[in-house]
């Protein structure tokens, strides 16, 4: 790292909560966040907004009839940027933003599709409203910031990609400031069969649905979840700085299955060693592991941290037993965990994981991964100020 990265701020919206505050007391309470609702004829465990961040979703398209026709994976951005976003002081920056997303405008994509199976016409709003790239853009326009606005899928690690773009553009000056994230509203029918088709899919009657770290599961326990996760990132460490990113790493591998990666998890080797080189660590204390609460993916990722980190295995653990799996979202809100763990001083704990060395006296460095479809794996370590 040229110079340190600092996270300013961070912030999300999900079944976790619609603050820091709220979200850190979902996570002390340690309570799954799952309800069961109907999809295909078949009510299943998913993880949705709470009641005060679906008001705050219904009080934001109340604002503007404008915000009524896009689709909820770009109003939930809005919602956490906004939080994240602090325009009276960052107002004489030249600001980029990189907010993506796995799937998209889902439901507005699906709801202007079916309308074209039955009429064979669709609504002018069609087009500009189900584009990927629409969910920085608003967020750009709802902030009034001017730079640049990307966006991007790399489905499950897309929020840390979103990092990484950050970094890139801070250290080579073309922005005094960047807002990465991602965001995910993909609770519907058909997204919810592509994940049953794959055999993914809880099928659970406990609550504990998702069963994310257990590593002698035998049958597949994917929840899905929505929500947005997003931080503000800057060059230095100032009075803002809520932590710091100081080693990243990135690797793809060859494709073994479309859905899964190799045994040992090589992409997740690869970007683990490239983050602890960058940082100047040989270890960290805690790794936030992507543990999707698959069979093969929690086990690669477990094989690939015992690969790299041997009889030095940091403490280990997730959150998707709580919140579900977020795809593109996931993985900044792992980040937003890794900060709360580090402000608090405290580890929050996986019930299907039992660590097997004591939590130290101080937090000082938590690496979070996460990897999508295809082996695009992402490791970023945060660190105390």
């Amino acid at each position: 790292m040229h110079t340190p990265i600092s996270i300013s701020n961070i912030a999300s919206i999900s079944a976790l909560g619609n603050s820091q505050n709220e979200t850190w007391q979902s996570y002390m309470a340690k309570r799954p966040l799952f309800v069961k609702k109907e999809f295909n004829k078949a009510e299943i465990w998913v993880s949705c907004l709470n009641a005060n961040a679906e008001k705050s979703l219904m009080k934001l398209q109340s604002e503007n009839s404008v915000y009524q026709k896009l689709d909820r994976s770009v109003l939930l951005a809005v919602l956490a940027s906004r939080q994240a976003f602090m325009a009276e002081e960052y107002s004489s920056k030249d600001i980029g933003i990189n907010i993506g997303s796995s799937r998209g405008a889902t439901q507005l994509f699906e709801k202007y599709h079916s309308q074209f199976l039955k009429s064979e016409s669709v609504s002018a709003y069609t087009s500009p409203t189900t584009t990927l790239g629409n969910i920085s853009s608003w967020v750009g326009q709802d902030l009034g910031i001017e730079g640049v606005q990307i966006g991007h899928s790399v489905t499950c690690s897309t929020a840390l990609h979103a990092m990484l773009n950050g970094i890139a553009w801070l250290q080579a000056d073309m922005v005094d400031l960047f807002v990465a994230g991602g965001s995910e509203a993909a609770l519907t029918p058909f997204t919810i069969a592509q994940m049953q088709a794959l055999k993914l899919y809880s099928r659970s009657e406990n609550v504990m649905g998702c069963e994310s770290l257990r590593l002698q599961k035998k049958k597949n326990t994917m929840v899905l979840g929505e929500g947005a996760a997003v931080a503000v990132l800057e060059k230095g460490v100032s009075k803002r700085t809520q932590a710091v990113i100081s080693g990243f790493g990135y690797a793809t591998e060859k494709l073994v299955h479309n859905s899964s990666i190799s045994e040992n998890a090589q992409c997740f080797q690869k970007s683990m060693r490239m983050a602890l080189r960058k940082a100047k660590l040989e270890t960290v204390d805690v790794v936030i592991m992507h543990a999707p609460g698959t069979v093969k993916g929690d086990v690669a990722e477990y094989n690939s941290i015992a690969n790299v980190f041997g009889k030095n295995l940091p403490l280990l653990t997730s959150n998707k037993w709580l919140v579900g799996h977020t795809f593109a979202a996931s993985g900044m809100l792992s980040v937003e965990m890794a900060v709360l763990m580090l402000q608090n001083n405290k580890l929050i704990e996986n019930p299907f994981f039992d660590n097997q060395r004591h939590l130290p006296d101080q937090l000082k460095n938590i690496m979070v991964n996460a990897v999508g479809f295809g082996g695009n794996a992402v490791s970023i370590i945060i660190s105390k100020p």
